[in-house]
Parts: C-alpha cells; sequence; structure tokens
C-alpha cells in the first residue's frame, strides 16, 4: 500500500505544474461528482418521493373531507333510523308478523343492552331470511349470532338468534 501510494506521489512530482493542477482539478471534480451521486442523488430521490406522497395523501384527505357530509346525510336518511325509542321487543313481534314467522316465534330474551335472544321453532326457512334481511335493512338491526337446524321436513328450521341494534353515532 505504501509503495503504491508512494509511485503515484513520484508521478505526481514528475509533472509539469500546468499538469498537476489539471490534475487536481479533476480529482476534485471527480470527488464532487462522487458525494453528488453517492449522497445527493438519493436523498432528492427520496425527498421527491415523499413529496410526491404527501400531495396524494392531501388530496385523499381533501376528499374524505368532501364526502364527509353526504355521508352523514344518506347515514341520517337510512331506513331504520327513524325507528325512533320503538322497543326491540315490539319491532321484533310486529316485524315477525309482518313477514309471516310469528306463530314460530316461541320466545324472546334480552341479551345486553341492544340485544335480543330469539327462537324460532317450525319455521320456513325462506321466511326466516327475509324476515332477517328485512330486519336489517328497514331497522338496522344486526345478527350477532346464530343457530339454525333442521326441523322435521325439508324447508323448515329451528333457531336460536342473538339480534342487536346497530350502535347509531
Amino acid at each position: 500500500m505504501d509503495a503504491a501510494l508512494q509511485s503515484i506521489k513520484t508521478w505526481f512530482q514528475g509533472l509539469k505544474s500546468s499538469e498537476r493542477q489539471l490534475v487536481v482539478a479533476a480529482g476534485a471534480l471527480l470527488g464532487v461528482a462522487f458525494v453528488y451521486w453517492a449522497l445527493l442523488a438519493p436523498l432528492s430521490r427520496a425527498v421527491h418521493t415523499r413529496e410526491t406522497r404527501i400531495e396524494r395523501k392531501q388530496q385523499d384527505l381533501a376528499w374524505m373531507r368532501s364526502m364527509s357530509g353526504p355521508i352523514q346525510q344518506l347515514t341520517a336518511a337510512r331506513p331504520g333510523n327513524g325507528v325512533g325509542g320503538e322497543s326491540l321487543v315490539v319491532l321484533i313481534d310486529r316485524s315477525a308478523r309482518q313477514a309471516g314467522v310469528a306463530s314460530a316465534l316461541t320466545g324472546q330474551s334480552p341479551n345486553g343492552d341492544q340485544g335480543m335472544r330469539v327462537r324460532l321453532e317450525n319455521a320456513p326457512f325462506d321466511s326466516v331470511v327475509l324476515w332477517l334481511a328485512s330486519l336489517q335493512q328497514q331497522y338496522g338491526i344486526a345478527i350477532e349470532s346464530a343457530s339454525i337446524d333442521r326441523a322435521g321436513k325439508p324447508g323448515v328450521v329451528s333457531a336460536s338468534i342473538v339480534l342487536v341494534r346497530a350502535q347509531q353515532s
């Protein structure tokens, strides 16, 4: 290593003054280029990438803010939000009669603050599914859990279902 360094030093000393200045200037230029390509260019690309990402996130945020009003209006206008203070027991009983499954409704018991456990015996499966869909779409009542078993005849089921009122914001 020392020998290589010494030979470069001897070569450099053997150059004319103008050649030495040219070698020093070229070395300085190579040093600046190395610093730019090794440090500044990757840093510049990273900054540009971050700026682009921030700009995109700001556009997304602006869009989300612009959509919050219409979403709140749609949520407020959703069917079922107007059920007011109607008891879940009354709502389930009335809707079961409308869906034609009231005769199969053998029991209701509270399940927490906003829930009701419902028991159906020998109910037509299709009617039960339509009734549950109606509860969700019209009144915002969701199924928390359900256990549905076949009854004696094809298409007839017995079920234990936990229904909950969707949380209003």
